[in-house]
């Protein structure tokens, strides 16, 4: 039986034309690894997803594929399919990555921010993460992370980073490395990146945005020495 989805699309660079079958299967795994029933490195297997989101084998085919492309699935030759997990020196360069998008994001939405129209979508945003406290749900904190940063590139207008910014690899980092410090940093910061955007300053915006991934590049450093990783 299938799952319903509680995730938007475009959050993840999915294609609005894709048979609705492919889309079931991608949606569902992406929001299977948000909410840790499916990690880094775990094994897929066709017949196992087909049958768990009411699809034939070509849809988990071809969603895989789509998934591969995004970064999110490993199907290297001679190995099972399964979740990408990265080693340190790949989750360095997503980060590397992230940091330099996250920063226009947060300087396009500065750049066009208009109070009377933009007040209420970027408060509806922070306002997410005010229920995140009060319920243990997986991936709520997610979620409210997802519409923050709808709520950037909405703002922005930038078309190409509404394109680019859905495929970096954090939903991975984020789902290998767990720590309740990296939650905390996280709501600290966008609150830092939202009064930057709020002001309409632009180079404080962008600082802010490539501040947050510092800090939580810092966070995986430690997480890694602890575990000798």
């Amino acid at each position: 039986m299938s799952q319903q989805l509680a995730i938007d699309e475009s959050d993840y660079g999915f294609a609005p034309d894709s048979p609705g079958a492919s889309r079931r299967v991608y949606l569902g795994i992406m929001q299977d690894l948000e909410e840790r029933r499916m990690v880094p490195g775990q094994r897929l297997v066709e017949t196992e997803l087909a049958a768990r989101f009411g699809v034939g084998r070509n849809a988990v085919r071809e969603a895989m594929q789509r998934l591969a492309v995004r970064g999110v699935i490993d199907l290297s030759r001679h190995r099972s399919a399964s979740i990408r997990s990265l080693d340190m020196a790949e989750t360095l360069e997503v980060l590397d990555v992230a940091a330099a998008l996250t920063g226009l994001v947060a300087r396009a939405a500065a750049n066009r921010f208009d109070r009377r129209a933009h007040s209420d979508l970027i408060a509806g945003a922070m306002a997410e993460f005010a229920k995140v406290g009060s319920t243990p749900e997986p991936g709520m904190f997610s979620r409210a992370r997802r519409r923050f940063y709808r709520a950037l590139l909405a703002i922005g207008g930038n078309r190409e980073l509404q394109r680019l910014f859905p495929a970096i690899g954090m939903h991975i980092i984020y789902s290998q490395f767990q720590s309740p410090r990296l939650q905390d940093i996280r709501l600290m910061d966008y609150r830092a990146i939202c009064d930057a955007v709020a002001a309409r300053d632009a180079d404080a915006a962008e600082r802010e945005g490539r501040a947050h991934v510092e800090h939580v590049r810092a966070v995986i450093l430690d997480l890694a020495a602890a575990t000798g990783g």
